[in-house]
Formats: C-alpha cells, structure tokens, sequence
C-alpha cells in the first residue's frame, strides 16, 4: 500500500517518496502487479510513466487498474498505457490552464483577492480599504514622506533606528500584526509595491520550475509586460506619479545596475558631482578616485570602464577639485535669487520632520494604554480563587504597564528635545541661515553629504571633456544647460621649470664652453635653476640633454676635431702615443668636457713621425751612450 504522495501533484516525483519507493521495488523485482485506479495516480508526467513502463516490462511486472490487466512487455499493451499516460498528462494542462484562465479573468476585473501589503484591510463588504488603525496607517505614510525626503532606503531605515520608531508586520499564519524594527529589505518591498497607489495589478512576476531538482523560481518583470494594471482601484498612499519617481530614485541608487546605470547615491566623500558625471569623449558614467595632498583628502574623476573591459588605458583622468570649485560657484550664483524661499522650505521640512516624530510615538503611546486596559480588564474578570490564570493575568498586566511606563519617558523625553530643537532663536537662525545660500554651502558644519542633495536637487549631471581645456557642461533638473572652461593646472615639474633666459644663455655658452666653466659663469651671476638652487656641471648637462642643446664636442667635431682613436688609427700608432704628443705640444688638442677628455685637431698632410723627439740634442746623446756600451761589451767578448 502506498499512501505517501496522498495530497501530491503527480507532474514530477520530487518529493513524492510514495512513488520513488514503487519504481525501486518494481527495479528490484520485488513486485509482481501494480494495482492503482487510474493511471493519473501513479503520474501526470509522461516521461516518469513510461520510465516506469520500461522497468515493469524488464521485471515482467504487470499493470491492473479499473478498465482491465496490462503487461507493458507486449506492445499493443504498452501502446494503450502509453495513450492513458499522455491524455492524463494533457487532462493536468487543461485543468491548469482552466483555473489560471479563470484567475487572469477575475483579475483583469480587478475582483481577485490577494494578500494584502501593511497598511490595507478588506471591510465588511471586501472592499480594499486604508487600516483603520491610525498608528499602522501613521507608520506607512512616515515610511512613504521620509524616503521623499532623503530619497534613500538606507536613510529611511536610519531615520526609524534613530527615533526608536517600529513599523508594523503581517505574522505569516494570520492577520495578526506585530511591530518590529525596521529592515532595509522591508522598506524595498514597500517602496516597490505599486498597490499602495491604490491601482490593481497582476502578473508582476514569472514562475519557472527546475526540471532537474523540480525547485521553483520567482522572477520580477519589468512594468510594461505586467498582465493587469488598473488604477485609482482604492485610497492609496500615493500617486502613481510618486510612485513612479520612487522607482527612478531606487534605480539611480543602485550603484552596480544595469549596462547603463550612470548615476550612484551620494555618498559621504568629499566629491561633489560623484556618481552623475559622465565621460565627454565615450558617454560613460565615471568613478571617483581619492589621493591625498597636503593632509586633505582630494577627489578625481576618472573613466576607467573600457579600461578595465579591454585592459587598455584609461579614458579620461580629471583633477576633480578644479571641477567641484566651478560646480561650487555655479551654486552659489544660481541659487542666491532663490534665498527667500528655500527659508521656508527648510523650516517647513524641520518642522514637518519633527511632527511626524512626535505623532508617531503619540499613536504608540495610545496603543499601549489600549492594550494595558484591555489587560486589566481581563485580570479583574478572572476568578481570584484560579489562581494560574489569575497569576498569568497579572503577569501580562504588569508587562503592559511597564511598556505604558517607557512610551512615556520616551514620548516626554521626545518632547523635551523638540522644544529645545525649535526654540524661537532657532528658527529666527534657520531662516537667516537658509537666506543666505552662501553662508549655508560654505558653513563648515555643512557635511559633503549634504552639499551633494544639494547638488542632485539641481543639478541632473555634469559631462567632462579634457582637451588643452576642462570642458564642463552642467545639465540642471529644468532642462537648461550652462558650460564654463577650467583651465588645467602646470604640473609640477613645469612649476619649478629653468627660465627661458637661463636656458638661452646656457645655449649661447655650451658651444665654447664646459658644463663646469657655464655653472660658474652662472652662479657669478647669482642665477638660480627652478627649483631655487645653484648650477652643478651635472645639473647644466641635464638642461642641456632635456632641451636638446649641443655643447663643446658636436662643435669641435663640426670644425673637423678628431678623437685620439681617429687619430692614432690615421698615423698608425697607439693611442698613447697620441696623448703624449698632445701633452708635449706635438699635437693640438682642446678639452670637451669635466673629465679634460680632449679631441685634436686636424694635422692635415704634417703628421708627425713616431720618433720625432729624435730631433732633440738630449734624445740623440742617449741614444748612442747606449749604442757604444753595447758595442764594448761585443768586444770583450
């Protein structure tokens, strides 16, 4: 008997250990006769039917249901079980087919009833209505109204940790709700429902099934291939135009999204325009770098995406200090008309914030005075003689006084810090402050955060273009567009460059001269090289190699000076011989450089003899004071 797969889909046998345990016995030859119903009981797929037909033929196992006795061995037998397996698994789709018919239909009436997201009930009539609980209702529209304003998931969840605000959750097994902290996933979820616009959709997603492990996926599609959209159903929490402009700012944030995802969130460097600067020479969007000079931490914006896909060199590279001052300056020209207004808005923002704050923890404050009522109630209706329910009672009571009792100090405490927030000298200094724009931009408490909302409240994206010139073109939220030129600093060898007048001299004199004799002639002169010390025969040979100057050789060699190599292989002796007629005044030669390295001139047709000293009286008298001593000695012997 097997009962194991009672309440299963017979489409596959994952997880159907009835049906695994059937074909294992009939493979081992333990079963003599499968008996079932119908063949749609042991399976809806066609392949595991037949799979189990082949093991049944190779067991000579039989097959007996209510229509008669088969044996899969024969052929006109398996052919008829093969013709019951495909109308039962061609009946699984027509019944498949028939209710999901019937749910698009429903749904494309907007009829279908769903699980309802926080926030929503069905009334007496099933109507989708807002929860009439204030304080869940509260919770979501704080949600909503502070990811407007910091057009962040992660600040929203920031916003609710540093208020001590919970959010409400559905518990899984009913429609019990429950408040927790809130989750950075929790807050996606509602941000990307399109059902708190009050508009009916269906078929967001698609399901696809694993034919191997038979686990199903959940894939989200994009809007426009939903099946059902109908809006203005029910009271929502927002437009669709909001909701819209959320999934924008959701996508924008989403640093690693997408092939043409060129926007980032702000972040807290010190970059103005990171994440919405793009590349004027490929269209790409590009990265922030940061080094550090002089102790302070300095941005630039560099193009490195088909750097790093084809290993090549980098696009673009731009000092970004140079383009976040002229961002800075545009600001602060555009935005000082505007003072007036962004007073008020400010103080409006500070003040709604801190409303939404105090009503929220207001609401949880009724909450806990409710339940502790209701507590106390059921405490004094128990039978005081029942003690274990009385004590349990008492016990809960205790418990919701004690949660009455910290609402209380927080919401006090709450309070408190409003009022000391918003002191009448406070906000005369908001409205002063937000008057004048650029005292607020340049206030040092001002952090590089904040500048940056400022920045993507106005400014949609910046493109750069290095040429000879910084190219900066600003493209503002209204649709208007402003270029301004940066010119591009010398680098640091260009700052501490040799004046043209020192390397003009240095010209003049290399022809005539040594490196040593012109850094003396220059430091009599009291001339100094750019970076302010004084000239070394070393530092005149590098100007002269860096700007290509010929010096005392190339032009001895140009009047017809020879080397002593040249020379000695000419006359055919040692090139020793040749410095020592150039010492003893035989020959011509002139130092070209420190070294007293010398070339020599040309002798023309006059060249001397390897035993030109001979002419002197003195070589002559030793030559035969030596000569007679050798002939004496042949004598005597």
């Amino acid at each position: 008997m097997i009962d194991d797969d009672l309440g299963l889909s017979g489409t596959s046998t994952q997880d159907r250990k009835g049906f695994q345990h059937l074909v294992a016995e009939v493979g081992l030859g333990k079963v003599g006769l499968v008996m079932g119903l119908e063949v749609s009981r042991l399976s809806r797929n066609n392949t595991d039917w037949h799979r189990l037909l082949e093991i049944c033929a190779l067991t000579d196992t039989l097959i007996l249901d209510e229509d008669g006795l088969y044996d899969p061995g024969f052929f006109n037998d398996r052919l008829l079980l093969g013709l019951k397996g495909a109308m039962s698994e061609a009946e699984i789709h027509f019944l498949r087919a028939r209710l999901q018919g019937g749910i698009l239909n429903k749904a494309k009436r907007g009829e279908l009833k769903m699980r309802l997201p926080v926030g929503f009930v069905h009334d007496d009539s099933g109507k989708i209505v807002i929860d009439p609980d204030r304080q869940i209702k509260e919770a979501v529209k704080h949600l909503f109204s502070t990811f407007k304003r910091t057009g962040s998931a992660y600040a929203v969840v920031k916003h609710f940790r540093e208020n001590n605000l919970k959010f409400p959750v559905h518990v899984q097994s009913g429609r019990e709700i429950v408040w927790k902290p809130l989750y950075h996933y929790r807050v996606l979820q509602v941000l990307h429902n399109p059902r708190y616009t009050g508009t009916f959709v269906f078929g967001q997603t698609r399901t696809r099934k694993n034919p191997i492990d038979g686990k199903v996926k959940v894939q989200n599609i994009p809007q426009d291939q939903w099946k059902v959209i109908i809006p203005d159903v029910f009271e929502g929490y927002i437009s669709w135009e909001q909701y819209q402009k959320n999934e924008r700012q959701l996508t924008n944030n989403a640093a690693a999204h997408g092939e043409e995802q060129r926007r980032s969130p702000a972040k807290s460097g010190p970059a103005l325009i990171q994440g919405i600067v793009l590349c004027g020479k490929c269209g790409q969007r590009m990265t922030t770098h940061y080094h550090t000079r002089n102790g302070k931490l300095v941005p630039d914006y560099v193009c490195q995406r088909q750097a790093v896909e084809t290993a090549t060199k980098h696009c673009q590279y731009v000092l970004g200090d140079l383009v976040d001052d002229l961002i800075s300056k545009m600001l602060v020209e555009m935005v000082t008309p505007m003072s007036l207004d962004v007073s008020m808005r400010v103080f409006e923002e500070i003040r709604t914030r801190h409303e939404d704050v105090v009503r929220l923890h207001q609401t949880g404050l009724e909450r806990a005075h409710h339940e502790a009522e209701l507590a106390q109630r059921r405490f004094l209706r128990v039978n005081p003689e029942n003690r274990l329910v009385a004590d349990s009672l008492e016990s809960r009571w205790n418990e919701a006084l004690r949660t009455v009792t910290e609402l209380e100090e927080k919401y006090e405490r709450l309070i408190v810090e409003y009022k000391n927030d918003l002191t009448s000298e406070k906000v005369e200094q908001i409205r002063k402050l937000a008057e004048d724009f650029p005292a607020v931009w340049n206030d040092p408490r001002t952090s590089a955060k904040q500048r940056k909302r400022m920045v993507r409240l106005l400014i949609e994206d910046v493109t750069l273009l290095k040429t000879d010139v910084i190219h900066v073109k600003v493209r503002f939220k209204g649709g208007d567009s402003m270029e301004r030129c940066v010119p591009i600093p010398p680098r640091v060898w260009e700052i501490h460059q040799t004046s043209t007048e020192i390397i003009e001299r240095i010209r003049e004199m290399a022809p005539t001269k040594t490196n040593s004799e012109i850094a003396k002639e220059l430091n009599q002169l009291q001339l100094r090289s750019g970076t302010g010390l004084s000239f070394t025969g070393r530092r005149v040979k590098v100007l002269r190699r860096d700007h290509n100057i010929a010096g005392l050789y190339e032009n001895l060699r140009e009047q017809g000076f020879l080397t002593i190599q040249e020379l000695a292989d000419r006359i055919g002796v040692h090139p020793k011989t040749v410095k020592n007629w150039g010492k003893a005044g035989i020959l011509k030669s002139r130092p070209y450089n420190d070294r007293r390295m010398a070339l020599y001139e040309d002798p023309g047709e006059n060249l001397p003899i390897k035993w030109a000293k001979q002419r002197s009286p003195t070589w002559r008298s030793k030559v035969l004071n030596v000569t007679e001593s050798i002939e004496e000695v042949q004598y005597e012997t």
